[in-house]
């Protein structure tokens, strides 16, 4: 039997490394599940991720952060809500509209991200500014209807290992202090890791939906 040649790591060729070195260390079976976009973690693979995620709980709770864990699904009537946050992505979102066999009288969002969801829920939880700073985070699924050629871990419909961390503050200043912790925190996630990255401040049109400004990490 001919051994099949290896992709090379570097240049044009690093997605089909990618690909194979996932698929020959059985990590993540991509492509074979009847669902475009969606992959399976295998054992190896599940474990790798046990030990990334175990990384970044430690930093988040060693900062003063708090795991939660919100639903799934958001109505629309509170999706809408921020509509400048919802337009960035709406083309995006995936829907419920039915149960059973009954058109729901509210349709349902499969969580693209949750913002709205625990904007929501602080709304009850933050009654005083002296509960605050407060910082949340949740490592959960998203869901988004990728139109595009998928990749696996790249980009995909179910996102499987999303950390996404929200904070609130009684000030600006306070806020701003908190992106430099941000930095410093992430820094140190993808240093343990090994992983080189580059921080950046995305321009006015690649900006988050609905922020004030961006600052993002971006890697190979």
């Amino acid at each position: 039997m001919k051994k099949r040649d290896t992709p090379q790591k570097y240049g044009e060729s690093f997605s089909e490394w990618f690909e194979w070195i996932i698929r020959e260390a059985e990590i993540y079976d991509y492509g074979r599940y009847p669902v475009k976009g969606m992959g399976v973690w295998l054992p190896y693979g599940f474990k790798i991720r046990k030990h990334v995620l175990d990384i970044i709980r430690s930093i988040l709770d060693g900062a003063g952060h708090e795991e939660i864990l919100l639903p799934l699904l958001i109505p629309e009537t509170l999706f809408r809500k921020e509509t400048e946050h919802v337009r960035g992505f709406e083309g995006e979102v995936l829907w419920i509209t039915r149960g059973g066999r009954e058109e729901l009288d509210v349709k349902l969002v499969l969580r693209p991200t949750s913002e709205t969801a625990l904007s929501y829920m602080e709304s009850f939880w933050i009654k005083s500014y002296k509960q605050l700073p407060k910082k949340y985070y949740q490592i959960v699924s998203i869901f988004r209807y990728e139109t595009k050629m998928t990749k696996p871990m790249i980009r995909v419909r179910e996102v499987t290992t999303f950390k996404e961390a929200h904070t609130l503050h009684e000030d600006f200043n306070d806020c701003e202090r908190q992106v430099i912790e941000a930095i410093e925190l992430y820094s140190k996630f993808f240093d343990e890791l090994a992983v080189p990255y580059i921080i950046t401040r995305r321009p006015q049109w690649d900006k988050f939906a609905g922020a004030l400004y961006t600052i993002a990490f971006d890697t190979v």
